[in-house]
């Protein structure tokens, strides 16, 4: 008679482990539930979404369809999940848009794998098969991208369209002509240099967004002070990080013992030479304008507006990082050396109103491509989401300056690139023209996608485009104004070449990683001992 034997324990008692079928078919939930979670938010008429903040900021909310902020916030405890989320917020790095298409099509194509797992094809096959298909459609993306880098003219139409673009699907679409202006003009300032730091966003509510402006130079939200003088031309500016009480006894605050209240008197005259003394070695600086970190309190301040000088206390530390970039000056802590500070330089100072709120404009600052865009909005969540919309912009922008290729838009690069990877499925022997195919199907996914959250038949549409580019007509794509199948050229619906190629490599390379677990091994979780033992 056989005895049946006890499983032999390996791990901890509270680790988990899920192996192959059970592992896999876990990957495959996680990453399709994250996918079909942004999915309604594709494209020009996609939805939005509301975030609602639990815990410490409990109540606050945010109103957005972007998929690298909705992916972000979410808490997701799949470790699938957790890669598309990952891969998101890597596009956003990378090339600022397409943070929804990559998680998209990467969930697509493990739905695909999902059907030919379950065909009994080895996952290696799977991949096997992918890999040529996403090379045949990187070989055709490329081959369809366009160049007019050579024609200014050409290049900042180019420019505009994309813009126009990747704010279609945004907040700002209403008024995309004027945003994307704004984006092209913010963007061209920076001559080809690429530094977003250059470009700041200042949102202030009231207004509707039609009210925002691009304002050349530098805005620093911060108030002149008392007796200070409101306008400085030609200004010598010192930026600095220091504390101005840095000797001072706070007097209130402590316990002094004393003979007499003339000794407090001493006191106090001794803290205010201590401050003088400091402030006699900022102006040997022989600037007009001191910008501090820290607070400067009355008496310095007193004693720099009888010496003629502005100074502007309290400055937000974004705010002072960027005003020494873009003046060509250098944070300083220290002041016994004035000949190895560099000042930073600008035309004019000048105090602004913006809205109900007075600011401080730098004007002809030393770093000419700096510049301020002022966001008006109803509400606070309207300015956010308009920011992040413009931020998507500017950083297509940037990469389309640096990499210069454009392809269309609308679903026309995707059906271009799945008619190429079907047609080298046909050449293809084997099993792995079987995964070929499938990418090819979930390439479309993103015209389908794009068609059904727009409220129109994607079957019907789809149709038409891909018999239109059986029938030579690389440029078609959907127009989601009419619902009908149009030329991208005309129409003007462009994309980065650089965001569409990340879209693609990003999506195969998640996918793949993916499809190549078998296995997933949750640790225990380390007890918290209550023995203080030996240190």
């Amino acid at each position: 008679m056989a005895l049946a034997l006890n499983p032999i324990q390996i791990m901890k008692s509270e680790a988990e482990e899920e192996r192959s079928e059970t592992a896999r078919l876990s990957s495959f939930i996680g990453a399709i539930a994250v996918g079909d979670l942004v999915r309604s938010t594709l494209g020009p008429r996609g939805m939005d979404k509301i975030l609602v903040a639990m815990g410490r900021s409990e109540g606050q909310i945010e109103v957005t369809n972007d998929g690298a902020t909705i992916l972000r916030n979410i808490g997701v405890d799949n470790p699938a999940a957790k890669i598309l989320v990952d891969i998101s917020k890597t596009q956003d790095d990378e090339v600022g848009d397409g943070t929804t298409s990559v998680v998209v099509l990467a969930s697509e194509l493990l739905r695909e794998a999902e059907k030919l797992v379950s065909m009994r094809l080895h996952p290696q096959t799977i991949i096997a098969g992918y890999r040529k298909a996403t090379d045949a459609a990187r070989t055709a993306l490329t081959n369809a991208a366009r160049d007019n880098s050579a024609n200014p003219e050409s290049f900042k139409e180019d420019l505009m369209r994309i813009a126009k673009t990747t704010l279609s699907s945004k907040i700002l679409a209403q008024h995309k002509e004027f945003f994307a202006k704004l984006a092209v003009d913010a963007v061209l300032r920076l001559k080809g240099s690429g530094n977003l730091d250059a470009i700041q966003i200042i949102k202030k509510t009231g207004g509707t967004l039609g009210d925002s402006f691009l304002d050349e130079g530098f805005i620093l939200e911060k108030k002149i002070g008392v007796n200070q003088p409101k306008r400085i031309e030609k200004a010598r500016i010192l930026v600095a990080n220091t504390p101005m009480d840095t000797d001072k006894i706070k007097v209130f605050g402590s316990k002094i013992s004393v003979d007499s209240t003339a000794k407090v008197a001493e006191l106090e005259l001794a803290e205010k030479e201590k401050m003088k003394a400091k402030v006699q070695k900022i102006l040997k600086h022989d600037i007009n304008v001191f910008i501090n970190r820290q607070l400067i309190y009355n008496y310095p301040e007193q004693l720099f507006a009888d010496a003629g000088v502005m100074a502007i206390e309290h400055a937000d530390f974004a705010g002072i990082e960027r005003l020494a970039l873009v003046t060509g000056g250098e944070i300083a802590s220290t002041f016994d050396a004035p000949e190895l500070v560099n000042l930073g330089t600008c035309d004019v100072i000048e105090e602004c109103i913006i809205g109900e709120d007075r600011m401080i404009r730098f004007s002809g600052v030393k770093m000419g491509e700096a510049c301020t865009v002022v966001l008006r909005g109803a509400t606070t969540q309207i300015l956010e989401e308009a920011e992040r919309s413009l931020h998507d912009a500017l950083c297509v922008l940037t990469q389309t300056v640096k990499e210069t290729r454009v392809v269309y838009g609308g679903g026309c690069s995707e059906t271009l690139m799945a008619r190429a990877v079907q047609e080298a499925a046909t050449h293809m022997p084997g099993k792995e023209a079987l995964a070929m195919e499938s990418f090819a199907k979930a390439l479309l996914t993103i015209p389908i996608t794009i068609s059904d959250n727009a409220g129109f038949d994607s079957a019907q549409l789809l149709s038409e485009l891909r018999a239109g580019h059986a029938d030579g007509g690389d440029t078609l794509g959907l127009n989601m104004e009419d619902g009908t199948i149009d030329c991208m050229a005309q129409v003007g619906i462009t994309e980065s070449f650089q965001v569409k190629r990340q879209v693609l490599l990003s999506a195969a390379e998640a996918a793949e990683m993916i499809l190549r677990v078998d296995d997933i091994l949750k640790a225990a979780p380390r007890k918290r001992t209550t023995d203080m033992g030996h240190c």
